[in-house]
């Protein structure tokens, strides 16, 4: 007999093997051996969104948005315009002070050219409504586009003014070695 002192070695008593244990039991119909029993589809927990055409085409017009909301599209991407308008700032400050005159004239231009910046944002808007809206049949989700748009104007005027600095032309030209 095994040493009894250990806990690991106690025998296993043996059972004599009685009558109806280890038999399968009679199962339902399609019943495999090692094979999941899958049931009958559950519904969903969640409910499907309906479909929303937000162009207007399927005969029922748009819902009105208020005017929160449109002013809301208008400022998604307004950083762009708000860096490009700040490079020109700064170059046209540059340029003004470079002159050593009269600040009417620039401020005249400057404005100007601020004017054209905000004309180009508008049609930049227009076209994106008529092709992105109209014709692809898109939603737009802001202004990004008109705004990135605007931005490189901006920064091709603030360029535009530091061309016309005689020393800042100067220093570039220094600085390349032209």
């Amino acid at each position: 007999m095994a040493d009894q002192t250990q806990p690991w070695a106690e025998r296993t008593v043996e059972v004599p093997p009685q009558p109806g244990v280890g038999v399968v039991p009679p199962q339902r119909d399609g019943f495999q051996r090692g094979v999941a029993q899958v049931g009958a589809r559950r519904t969903p927990r969640t409910e499907q969104f309906p479909a929303v055409d937000p162009t207007g085409w399927s005969g029922e017009p748009a819902p009105r948005r208020p005017m929160s909301w449109h002013l809301a599209q208008l400022r998604r991407g307004g950083e762009w315009s708000a860096a490009g308008g700040l490079f020109a700032f700064v170059c046209w400050g540059i340029w003004a002070i470079s002159g050593r005159g009269n600040l009417t004239a620039p401020l005249v231009t400057f404005v100007l050219s601020l004017l054209t910046a905000v004309g180009l944002f508008a049609l930049a808007r227009l076209v994106g409504r008529i092709v992105w809206e109209r014709q692809l049949g898109r939603v737009r989700r802001g202004a990004r586009g008109a705004h990135l748009l605007t931005a490189l104007f901006l920064a091709g005027v603030g360029v535009a003014y530091l061309q016309q600095t005689e020393w800042v032309v100067s220093a570039w030209n220094w600085v390349t070695g032209n």
